[in-house]
């Protein structure tokens, strides 16, 4: 049988789509998802897609059925797993759609509540859920001349910034370390992971305030699609200040507004 990919399907409430990359889920060092034939959901009451899995591409022994089913959730799904490895049971790791197209897929819990260890597409780890590939984080290197002001101080310049274009995201302007004055930074221990970029870490305004905690961030190993950005120190136009070519910025909403200590 021949799977078109150029088209998204729907299945009631789900909308899916084949993917050709080679997708693997290990915990603990056991591989529990090896597959070449991966399915990427996307779910209604959710902004990212999940991926689905042909039930001979996974751990099948590992799973038994849900002492107590989540059932209701990932769209009235009423087939639920429990993972039992190395002595541990995770409870609802792992669920059926419902429905018959996805019938014999398996998803595991992943955005929001990670029950395996790490996930690889291709040999390349993915963090926090599966990359949407309708979404683009395009980073551009730039003659742009960019300033940060924190309380009408400015904390860093430069004329060769790079710019992140990331799709439903304002742009970020990521500046050379040698541009930033880390006098007026304090590192943190904060870290996040995102699955377009890597792991981040942070400094916060080194003289507090409301929403300056973590404020700025960079990423020292960042995914080969974002090496551009590598080393380089952005900062929340939600919190800080940006003046472009001499053009103030208005200070974006978006999810961060609210996500901002």
């Amino acid at each position: 049988m021949t799977i078109r990919t150029d088209t998204i399907r729907k299945s009631g409430p789900l909308h899916w789509e084949p993917s050709e990359r080679w997708v693997r889920g290990t915990k603990g060092g056991t591989t529990v998802v090896d597959s070449r034939h991966p399915v990427l959901v996307w779910q209604p009451d959710l902004p990212v897609p999940c991926y689905t899995f042909p039930g001979s591409e996974v751990r099948t022994d590992l799973l038994r059925d849900a002492r107590r089913p989540d059932t209701g959730a990932h769209c009235g799904a009423t087939l639920f797993y429990d993972l039992h490895l190395d002595g541990a049971v995770t409870e609802n790791a792992a669920w059926t759609f419902p429905g018959e197209e996805l019938a014999g897929h398996i998803s595991f819990e992943w955005f929001g509540r990670e029950v395996l260890d790490h996930w690889y597409e291709e040999d390349e780890e993915i963090f926090v859920h599966p990359r949407d590939p309708h979404a683009r984080v395009d980073p551009l290197p730039s003659s742009r001349h960019v300033r940060v002001e924190i309380d009408g101080v400015p904390v860093a310049e430069t004329h060769r910034p790079v710019l992140l274009f990331e799709t439903g995201l304002p742009v970020r302007y990521y500046i050379p370390r040698e541009d930033v004055r880390f006098d007026l930074l304090t590192p943190t221990d904060h870290r996040t992971r995102c699955p377009y970029k890597g792991i981040a870490r942070y400094w916060s305004w080194s003289r507090g305030g409301p929403g300056l905690t973590d404020v700025a961030w960079t990423y020292p190993e960042p995914v080969v699609a974002a090496g551009a950005v590598r080393d380089l120190v952005c900062f929340y136009n939600e919190a800080v200040d940006l003046v472009v070519d001499g053009e103030r910025l208005q200070r974006p909403v978006t999810v961060f507004s609210d996500q901002r200590p």
